[in-house]
């Protein structure tokens, strides 16, 4: 299987994240390449670098302000008096319909929902290259690749158009099923991290060009909290296009792969002709998150029901945390794509 990845994703090193109060180490950082390369080399991948398709791709899901905010906060932030060696927003406005604040702290406060995406003097060209990974894997698949494995990291399921959060800058998994989209192709997007891909969600939620469909720990007890119920279908032109699968925290395999099977249903009746699998695997059960059980063998056998469906994959690095299993769970995954 190809695979994409270029070496200035490592530059991304965060220091902060707050978690009921504390403030930890950031859960994902750049030893989870390491892992996560590791286990697909072990599948057999062979990776190349992406191309660099500029920022075409990426602002025809992100706004030209949001852009703008990410590749020049930083510089911006540090001419702020003793501040901090990240850019972390400690205000956030009540609507996104709120004033736009010109200062540096009250635009971290519009474009970054929470603690877990602080941005670093490099945030920007490591998140860039996530998304020309993502890309460079859309036009492989476009070009009749029936299967291409991502190594996106920073990660992307979590941004929205104009909004960072949960570690994630830009959507590369909406980046790339866009980039499908400019060859003719009808995508959908199946998200299997164990987090709602909220930010995806919301970027689709009026259209009716591209299915999102994710399948996650509930939300009422867990991140992102505000998005994710099962009444999310879409709005407008599409509604009937998002399909939300909230699960039990706990959920083993064989609850699992009962709902992917509906989830896959949806993809079916949708005429889908080629998939972004938004690749969480942090609903094994030993990691960090701890909010599903899955096993690193029903990671194998959840690939090989979504390769029943025939249709060419692109799969595009979400979570994935630290652990002992996290590099076999990635080969698991990839050996059973069929």
């Amino acid at each position: 299987m190809k695979a994409v990845f270029d070496d200035r994703q490592r530059l991304h090193d965060p220091r902060h994240f707050m978690a009921n109060g504390k403030t930890y180490p950031s859960p994902e950082a750049p030893e989870r390449i390491t892992r996560l390369m590791a286990g697909a080399m072990a599948a057999g991948c062979r990776f190349d670098a992406p191309q660099d398709a500029g920022l075409g791709p990426i602002a025809a899901i992100h706004s030209a302000q949001y852009l703008h905010f990410l590749r020049t906060i930083y510089p911006r932030w540090q001419r702020i008096p003793d501040a901090g060696a990240e850019v972390i927003p400690n205000i956030h406005p009540a609507t996104r319909g709120d004033n736009y604040p010109r200062s540096a702290i009250g635009q971290a406060g519009y474009h970054q929902a929470d603690t877990a995406c602080p941005i670093g003097a490099q945030t920007w060209d490591a998140a860039y290259w996530s998304a020309q990974s993502a890309i460079s894997g859309a036009d492989l698949v476009a070009g009749g690749e029936q299967a291409v494995y991502v190594l996106s990291r920073p990660p992307g399921h979590h941004a929205f158009a104009d909004l960072a959060g949960g570690f994630c800058f830009l959507n590369n998994s909406a980046i790339a099923a866009e980039r499908l989209r400019t060859y003719g192709l009808r995508p959908a997007v199946l998200d299997i991290d164990v987090h709602h891909g909220n930010g995806t969600q919301g970027i689709f939620y009026a259209r009716d060009d591209v299915l999102t469909v994710s399948l996650h720990a509930d939300p009422d007890r867990f991140y992102p909290f505000f998005w994710g119920g099962a009444q999310e279908r879409g709005e407008g032109r599409g509604m009937g296009c998002n399909l939300n699968l909230p699960l039990p925290r706990g959920t083993d395999d064989a609850g699992y792969l009962a709902a992917l099977d509906t989830a896959l249903a949806h993809i079916t009746a949708f005429g889908a002709d080629a998939v972004v699998v938004a690749l969480g695997l942090d609903a094994h059960v030993d990691d960090p998150f701890k909010g599903l059980a899955i096993t690193t063998a029903g990671f194998a056998s959840i690939a090989a029901a979504i390769s029943g469906l025939g249709l060419p994959l692109l799969l595009v690095q979400e979570g994935g945390y630290v652990s002992d299993a996290l590099s076999d769970n990635l080969t698991a995954f990839l050996k059973g794509v069929a």
